[in-house]
C-alpha cells in the first residue's frame, strides 16, 4: 500500500492547480504562485488539525486530509472570490503561449543582452542540476536543524501531536509549527525519506525567482527586467546556500515574495481575489516564523502604494469601502486561520510570552541591549556592521584568491571606521551573539553570506541613488526603497549583531532586487546602444556574479559536491559524517553509538541545548528517543521504557560500566562550538 500514497501526492498536487487554473489570469507565473499558496495553506490546516486529534504519523488521515480545505479554498475562489475571472484558457494553451512568448524574447535581444542572458540561464541550469543531485543523494545537516527544526519533527511524529512536550532544545516547543506540517506531509507521503524534509525549501527557492519575475512585471511592464531580476535573485550566494538545507529563511522570503507580488497584482488587475491571497500568504508568513513581524512595516508601505494610492489624485483616500472590507476580512481570516494555531497561544500559556522562555528572548531579542538607549546606540553600531557585511565578494570569497582580493577592497572601509568614525564596531561587544570582525572566520562566510557583487555593486546603489533623487523614478521604487530601509533597519535595532544574519536578508532582497529593472525601463537603459560605459559595468558585475554563485554552490563546506578544501565531497561521506560536519569533534562519538545502539531502540536523551539529537534517531529515523533534561526544567527520571541511556558528562556524572564514546575533546580546528563528553549506558 504504500507505493499508493506518493501517487495520491500527485493527485494532490494537481488538483492544487486546478484550484489555481480557476482563480488565477492568464500567466503562468499567477497560476504557480497561487498553487504554492493553495497547497501550504492546505497541508498546514490538516497539520493543525491532526495535531489536535494525535493522528501526526497517520499516512491515512494526510493522504485525505489535504484535498478537504484545498476543496474549500476551490468554493471560495470559484463561488466568491474569483467569480470575476472572464477569462477562459487551459493551462497548457497557457504554458505553450509562454514558451513561445520566451523564445521570441530571446530572439528579439541585442547581442550584448543574449551574452547577458545566456550566462545567467547557463549557470542557474548547471546550479539547479547540481543542487538536485545534492537533495537527492544527501541527508540535510544544517547545524539548527540537527538541534531544533528537524529534531522536533521526528518528536512530534513519535508524540503523534505538535504540543509541548519539553524538548531538549527552547526551539522545539516555542518555534511556530507551520513549517513542520509541510516537512511531515512531505516526508511521509514519499514513503519516509528523510530527504523529502528538503522538498519546501527548494520549492521555496523557485518561488522566490517567480514571485520576483511577477513583482517586477507587474511594476515595469518589461519582460527583459523581469527575467533579470528573477536571475539575479536566484543567483544571489545567500540565497543559493537555503536552497539545499533545511533552514526556514527561504521559505519565509517565498511567503513574503507572494504576498507582496498579491499586492501589486491587485494594484495591476483591481481583482479582490487578490487581497485574499494576500491575507492568506499573510497569515501563512506569520506562522511560519515571528520574524515575519520584520516585515510588517515594509509591507504596511506596499499595501498604502497598490492598495490605498491613487495614480490619478495622488492621495491616500481612494480606498473604497468595498475594499477595505476585503482586505480587512482578508488578513484576520489569514491570521485566525493560519497564524494563531501555529504556537503563539500555547507559547502564551506556558511562557508568558507568544515568542517563548525569557532566556530565548534575551539571547536572540531587544531585550539583550537593556535599555533603549543603549538599544539604540548599539542598534546604530549594526546598521554599520550589517552594512560593511553587505561590501564582501561573497561566494568569490570561498578561493583563496577571492578572499584576499575581499580582504584589499574593503581596507579603505576599514580605514575610514577606524580613523574617521572611530565607531569601534570591533571592540564594542554589547548587544553582539559573536563580535563582529571585518574578517569573519571562513565558516561565517561559507554557510551565511549576504548579496555578493549583485548587492554592492548593482542593487544598493541603485536605491541610494533613487532615494537621495539623483535617478529620477517611479513613485513605486522610492516606496520599495523605503520599505528595503525599514526592513533594514528592524534586523539591526531588533536583535544582536550575529555573523549569520545573511540568512536574513534573503526576505530584503524581495524588497530591493526590483531596483535592477531601472536597467532597462528608465533613461538609462542597458537596451540602448549608446551606454558603452554602463554596459561594460553591469556585463563585469553579472559575470563577477556568475563566478560567486557558480562557487557558492560547488566550494558548499558543509555540502561539496566535489572534493575541496582537503575534504572529501558529500556523495564520499558516510551519513554521519555530513550529518556532523559542522561538528567534527562529536563524528566519532556518533558513530560509535550508531554501531553500539539498535536501529528500533528506546534510548533515554539527557543531552544540553546545544548538543544534536537528529542524528541519533537511527539511519531510518527508526528509533524512539526519549527527553530526561528538558530547557529549563531539570533533569527527569530515567523512564522504564528506556534501553539505553545517551548522555553528557555535564548532565549526569558517568559511573563504572558506562560507555565513553569517543568525543574529541581537544580539537579545535573547524569547531564553532565545542560538543560534550558523550557516554552511553546500557540499561537492560
Amino acid at each position: 500500500m504504500t507505493f499508493l500514497y506518493p501517487i495520491i501526492f500527485a493527485i494532490f498536487i494537481g488538483f492544487v492547480f486546478r484550484v489555481s487554473a480557476r482563480v488565477c489570469q492568464k500567466s503562468l507565473i499567477d497560476l504557480i504562485i497561487i498553487a504554492y499558496i493553495v497547497f501550504c495553506g492546505s497541508v498546514i490546516l490538516t497539520g493543525f488539525t491532526l495535531s489536535e486529534i494525535h493522528k501526526m504519523n497517520d499516512r491515512r488521515f494526510w493522504a485525505i486530509g489535504v484535498f478537504i480545505p484545498a476543496f474549500i479554498f476551490y468554493i471560495q475562489f470559484t463561488k466568491f472570490f474569483g467569480k470575476d475571472r472572464n477569462e477562459n484558457f487551459t493551462v497548457f494553451q497557457m504554458i505553450g503561449s509562454q514558451i513561445q512568448a520566451v523564445w521570441n524574447w530571446f530572439g528579439n535581444l541585442s547581442l550584448f543582452l543574449k551574452c547577458i542572458f545566456a550566462g545567467l540561464f547557463i549557470s542557474l541550469g548547471i546550479i539547479e542540476i547540481t543542487n538536485f543531485i545534492l537533495i537527492c543523494y544527501t541527508p540535510p545537516n544544517e547545524w539548527d536543524s540537527m538541534t531544533g527544526h528537524l529534531n522536533r519533527l521526528l518528536y512530534y511524529l513519535q508524540h503523534n501531536t505538535m504540543s509541548h512536550f519539553g524538548g531538549t532544545n527552547w526551539n522545539i516547543d516555542s518555534y511556530p509549527r507551520s513549517a513542520c506540517t509541510i516537512q511531515i506531509y512531505t516526508y511521509l507521503m514519499s514513503g519516509k525519506v528523510e530527504n523529502w524534509f528538503k522538498a519546501i525549501h527548494h520549492t521555496a527557492y523557485w518561488i522566490i525567482g517567480f514571485g520576483v519575475f511577477g513583482i517586477v512585471r507587474s511594476i515595469s511592464k518589461n519582460l527583459t527586467a523581469s527575467f533579470f531580476c528573477a536571475l539575479v535573485v536566484l543567483l544571489l550566494p545567500d540565497v543559493l546556500k537555503q536552497t539545499i538545507t533545511t533552514e526556514s529563511d527561504i521559505v519565509l522570503a517565498s511567503y513574503l515574495a507572494c504576498l507582496v507580488y498579491f499586492l501589486f497584482s491587485f494594484n495591476e488587475k483591481k481583482k479582490r481575489r487578490y487581497l485574499y491571497l494576500a491575507g492568506f500568504s499573510f497569515g501563512i508568513a506569520l506562522g511560519h516564523k515571528i520574524t515575519f513581524v520584520f516585515s510588517l512595516p515594509p509591507v504596511f508601505l506596499i499595501l498604502l502604494y497598490t492598495v490605498f494610492r491613487d495614480d490619478e489624485k495622488s492621495n491616500f483616500l481612494r480606498l473604497t469601502f468595498a475594499h477595505f472590507k476585503h482586505l480587512f476580512v482578508a488578513f484576520i481570516l489569514g491570521f485566525v486561520l493560519f497564524a494563531l494555531p501555529a504556537g503563539y497561544i500555547e507559547n502564551i500559556q506556558e511562557y508568558h510570552h507568544p515568542i517563548g522562555p525569557p532566556t530565548a528572548l534575551k539571547h536572540q531579542s531587544v531585550d539583550r541591549a537593556g535599555s533603549k538607549a543603549n538599544l539604540i546606540k548599539q542598534g546604530s553600531r549594526n546598521v554599520l556592521r550589517y552594512s560593511i557585511d553587505l561590501i564582501n565578494l561573497d561566494g568569490l570569497r570561498n578561493w583563496e584568491a577571492g578572499e584576499k582580493l575581499n580582504k584589499t577592497m574593503k581596507k579603505p572601509i576599514i580605514w575610514f571606521e577606524r580613523n574617521v568614525l572611530k565607531t569601534r564596531l570591533e571592540a564594542e561587544k554589547d548587544f553582539t551573539i559573536v563580535p563582529f570582525t571585518y574578517h569573519k572566520r571562513f565558516e561565517f562566510y561559507n554557510m551565511s553570506p549576504y548579496w555578493g557583487i549583485f548587492g554592492f555593486g548593482l542593487i544598493l546603489p541603485l536605491i541610494l541613488m533613487v532615494l537621495f533623487r539623483i535617478i529620477r523614478a517611479k513613485a513605486v521604487y522610492y516606496y520599495l526603497g523605503m520599505a528595503f530601509t525599514l526592513h533594514f533597519i528592524a534586523l539591526c535595532y531588533t536583535a544582536a549583531y550575529d555573523p549569520w544574519k545573511g540568512r536574513y536578508m534573503i526576505s530584503s532582497a524581495i524588497f530591493a532586487v526590483p531596483f535592477l529593472a531601472l536597467l532597462f525601463t528608465e533613461q538609462y537603459s542597458i537596451e540602448k546602444a549608446k551606454h558603452i560605459f554602463l554596459k561594460t559595468y553591469v556585463g563585469f558585475v553579472v559575470i563577477v556574479g556568475i563566478a560567486s554563485a557558480l562557487s557558492s554552490t560547488f566550494l558548499n563546506y558543509r555540502c561539496l559536491p566535489f572534493s575541496a578544501y582537503g575534504r572529501k565531497s558529500a556523495f564520499d561521506m558516510t551519513r554521519m559524517e555530513i550529518l556532523t560536519e559542522a561538528r567534527p569533534d562529536i563524528t566519532k562519538a556518533y558513530e560509535n553509538f550508531n554501531n553500539i545502539v539498535p536501529q528500533d531502540a528506546t534510548v533515554a536523551v539527557a543531552t544540553i541545548n546545544d548538543d544534536y539529537e537528529y542524528p541519533l534517531w537511527g539511519d531510518k529515523l527508526t528509533r524512539k528517543l526519549i527527553v530526561i533534561n528538558p530547557f529549563e526544567q531539570g533533569l527527569r527520571p530515567i523512564p522504564k521504557e528506556a534501553d539505553y541511556l545517551f548522555f553528557a558528562k555535564s548532565v549526569i556524572k558517568p559511573k563504572i560500566g558506562d560507555i565513553r564514546l569517543g568525543t574529541d575533546t581537544t580539537m579545535t580546528k573547524n569547531v564553532i562550538v565545542k560538543g560534550e563528553d558523550y557516554y552511553l549506558r546500557k540499561l537492560r
